[in-house]
């Protein structure tokens, strides 16, 4: 009993701290905020009975690149008070899957005071509050997905700086009259019967069936609708009792029976009309790019990673076709930032490195080479000296044999003293043109003309001896 009163007392501590921390935050927030408005723009708040304080709604509209600022009027319903053309998003039409694929998120989001920064070197930027509950609940991940100023967008949504004064004064006016946090609803186009047509095919088809429920809540009733996570999926204006709370992987309740259900089962009898017709209609605009579910984030996730670290790769994040062919375009390069100058710098002295040791290993089998073929040619002229002296030796020996023939065998002899010396001074150039030269010499051509010369003399000199 104690430990469920301590629990519970500190629980309570817990919602006291938070309250405190929210409320000086908003003091923080609004004291610093540019909150000022043009006296035109007052002029159509009040046309529109709108106050400076009322609160405020985000839509976002990826393919038409608009971002739109809904306020609540005297009525209880919400009007547009301003759109703004959006500067820069990251990635295609579809949701964020992963972090590092580059893809700004669709769904929706809540900024409370704690996400505002006036102090952003974006200028000024609020987190949209990725991942939330549906987000978690599919194992999505990413952080600080912001709308922000400075036109530059790495996975977020990319405003002008005038623009992001203008929307930070209607959150700053919106917090004070005691808004505690407003609703973004981020869309990949306008959900409108033909445009969910050409689309239909998209993998991404189902998830935006999913949140154009959302979108057609707000269509119908022009508040913001009540957003849970339950079985993994989106739900729109569920009716819960006594403070009850959905679990993003619970099992969901019954379906709203409501008269406000009943308005909405109306609207989606005229949307499928016109959805069927827009099927057959010829002539629709052709569908832009979009993220081709989580495998194509998974690649351009690894490719952000690559850059990152500095690694040469394809200038633009790969893509995934519908048949799951991997395209990337053959143009590479590195980020140029500091892992990428450092890693360029590793490179190339790997790259010196290798050159070296090319050159080196180059050289050494050029001299293997050589005494190689200094020692071929060494053999081959001992070789030929050989054979010379076998064929001499022969000559000589047969030319004794017979009467009458010191004359052939004085010239033999004198031939295979020339031979021998002419075999000796091919061998010594061989040698000499080899050490001079880088190249292996060529081998010394055989002594053909000695070899027949003995052979002539030989034959002539038995030729005379048996003839006489």
């Amino acid at each position: 009993m104690m430990t469920k009163f301590f629990r519970t007392g500190m629980f309570a501590a817990l919602l006291l701290a938070a309250a405190a921390c929210n409320d000086q935050t908003v003091k923080d927030f609004t004291a610093n905020a540019y909150t000022s408005f043009s006296p035109a723009l007052q002029a159509e708040m009040a046309r529109k009975k709108m106050s400076r304080e009322s609160p405020i709604l985000g839509r976002i509209f990826k393919e038409e690149g608009k971002l739109e600022i809904w306020k609540q009027t005297s009525s209880g319903r919400f009007a547009i008070i301003a759109s703004y053309d959006i500067c820069k998003y990251s990635g295609k039409l579809g949701p964020k899957y992963t972090e590092g694929d580059r893809q700004a998120p669709e769904g929706f989001y809540t900024v409370r005071p704690a996400q505002m920064n006036p102090n952003s070197r974006y200028t000024l930027a609020f987190n949209l509050g990725y991942p939330n509950a549906y987000d978690r609940a599919n194992g999505r991940s990413g952080a600080n997905l912001m709308v922000h100023g400075a036109c530059s967008s790495s996975g977020c949504y990319s405003m002008t700086d005038p623009q992001m004064t203008q929307i930070f004064a209607f959150a700053a006016e919106a917090f004070k009259g005691g808004q505690r946090e407003f609703q973004i609803q981020a869309f990949p186009f306008r959900m409108t019967a033909q445009n969910m047509a050409r689309y239909r095919n998209d993998p991404n088809y189902p998830f935006w069936k999913m949140i154009k429920e959302g979108y057609d809540a707000f269509e119908i009733s022009k508040t913001p609708p009540r957003v849970d996570v339950c079985e993994k999926r989106y739900v729109f204006n569920r009716r819960l009792t006594n403070g009850t709370t959905l679990s993003a992987t619970g099992a969901c309740p019954a379906p709203d029976t409501s008269a406000s259900a009943a308005a909405y089962q109306s609207y989606q009898k005229g949307y499928e009309a016109a959805f069927e017709s827009a099927v057959t209609k010829s002539g629709t605009p052709p569908a832009k790019p979009s993220i081709r579910g989580a495998d194509e984030a998974k690649l351009v996730a690894d490719w952000t990673k690559r850059r990152a670290r500095g690694e040469r790769i394809p200038i633009d994040p790969p893509t995934l076709t519908a048949d799951g062919k991997v395209v990337a375009t053959g143009r590479m390069g590195r980020a140029n930032t500091e892992a990428g100058r450092r890693m360029a710098a590793l490179e190339a002295a790997e790259a010196e490195k290798k050159r070296v040791a090319e050159a080196k290993a180059a050289a050494e089998t050029a001299e293997k080479e050589r005494k190689q073929a200094e020692k071929a040619a060494q053999e081959l002229a001992l070789a030929e000296e050989r054979n010379a002296k076998e064929a001499a030796r022969k000559a000589l020996a047969e030319a004794k044999a017979q009467p009458s023939s010191q004359g052939t065998v004085d010239a033999i002899a004198a031939d295979e003293a020339e031979g021998k010396s002419k075999a000796k001074g091919k061998a010594k150039a061989a040698e000499e043109a080899a050490a001079a030269s880088e190249m292996p010499p060529p081998p010394p051509p055989p002594e053909e003309g000695m070899l027949n010369n003995l052979r002539k003399k030989a034959t002539g000199a038995l030729g005379s001896l048996l003839g006489g």
